[in-house]
């Protein structure tokens, strides 16, 4: 199977579960702790543009630094690179787990999204 770098949070149940499927689809994974090491603006720019998402997915909107900075109303009147620049400064504020092979990127973790994306590879 393929590498993937994984952008996780080990305490995060959820980055637990995404790790575990992985694994067990034989992959090899590279893990980077988004809290203590969050992607640049660059691998962001990258992520995204791959992802074919607009850039909201990659807001963790139910987190605690989420609710902190009050983005729900102050999201809209940034611009991208602020947007990014803000994500790459609190890894926190990123929607888990983010994983890549390079080319193809998923944002948070769902069964079925990852049996289409990441079985095959």
């Amino acid at each position: 199977m393929s590498q993937l770098k994984v952008y996780q949070y080990p305490k995060c149940s959820t980055c637990r579960a995404a790790v575990k499927w992985l694994k067990e689809q034989e992959h090899e994974l590279d893990l980077q702790n988004i809290a203590e090491q969050p992607p640049t603006v660059e691998e962001l720019r990258v992520l995204l543009k791959n992802s074919g998402l607009p850039l909201k997915k990659f807001f963790n909107t139910s987190g605690e630094v989420y609710k902190e900075l009050n983005l729900k109303d102050k999201l809209a009147g940034l611009s991208e690179d602020e947007q990014l620049e803000l994500l790459a400064s609190h890894g926190m504020l990123i929607k888990r787990p983010v994983v890549t092979d390079g080319w193809k990127v998923t944002v948070g973790y769902k069964d079925e999204q990852y049996a289409e994306a990441w079985s095959n590879t």
